[in-house]
């Protein structure tokens, strides 16, 4: 385990000793998960020691390849083979499109919705991620008021702004988009209370905007039935982030 921040500049060495270790961890994965897709990472890979790596340099000579980039490629299409041998598929982060992506595998955009339009244009599958809408690390309010935060801010409102299928794709091209996915990393969560304040209602909201089509969505009547859902979490025991008081709350109106 890494105790420091940032990303952490190791990368496997892609010779055919670490590619059969991989591919025997991923085969006790398949064994455990039945799951259709299996999901490989393939984010923040440095190659800094790529670049530096006699035995690497000599790698991507033999293989006939450009660059580094070009050799992730590779090494992704090798994890590929073998996960769709199992009658499985692959998904990773967006980066696995660097250097070109393997037939059939799926692409997970969260930097940005750009690279899973990108990938869904070149006819693979995609699950929009984007940090701006789907990460619930980021705060919800103003940080003087909320626990410390990695960064960001994603309120309520904008979270159910989300739409998982861009305008710059139509037709088979947003027919590509599965759907979106919400992420909660937790270098800065230290309980499990702390996690569910993060998620709820946020998950709510996303949930809502994933399964309802844009015609029929409606923050307000959302913000009205919410209300009743809080109550559910509030039986379960849930420790959700309490909904910011509005102006109409504040002068205490008649209510429904």
């Amino acid at each position: 385990m890494w105790t420091v921040w940032g990303i952490n500049p190791d990368i496997f060495n892609p010779n055919d000793r670490v590619i059969a270790f991989l591919q025997d961890v991923l085969g006790e994965v398949m064994d455990v998960f039945p799951s259709p897709f299996i999901h490989i990472g393939g984010d923040e890979a440095r190659k800094d020691y790529w670049k530096q790596c006699p035995e690497v340099q000599k790698r991507i000579k033999e293989l006939g390849l450009k660059d580094e980039d070009e050799l992730q490629s590779w090494f992704i299409g090798r994890m590929n083979r073998f996960v769709s041998q199992h009658h499985r598929r692959l998904i990773g982060w967006d980066e696995i499109l660097q250097g070109g992506l393997a037939p059939g595998a799926t692409v997970m955009s969260w930097r940005g919705q750009e690279g899973g339009i990108a990938a869904a244009r070149a006819g693979h599958d995609v699950v929009m991620a984007p940090t701006a809408y789907t990460y619930f690390d980021y705060y919800q309010g103003p940080p003087a008021s909320e626990p410390l935060a990695i960064g960001g801010f994603l309120p309520l409102e904008k979270v159910y702004a989300f739409e998982a299928i861009p305008a710059a794709l139509v037709g088979d091209q947003a027919r590509r988009v599965l759907g979106g996915q919400g992420q909660l990393w937790t270098e800065y969560i230290a309980t499990p209370r702390q996690a569910e304040y993060m998620t709820w209602p946020r998950a709510a909201a996303l949930a809502e905007v994933l399964w309802t089509p844009p015609a029929a969505r409606s923050y307000e009547d959302f913000q009205r039935r919410l209300r009743l859902h809080l109550e559910r979490l509030d039986a379960m025991g849930v420790h959700y982030r309490p909904l910011d008081v509005s102006k109409e709350d504040a002068t205490g109106p008649a209510r429904e």
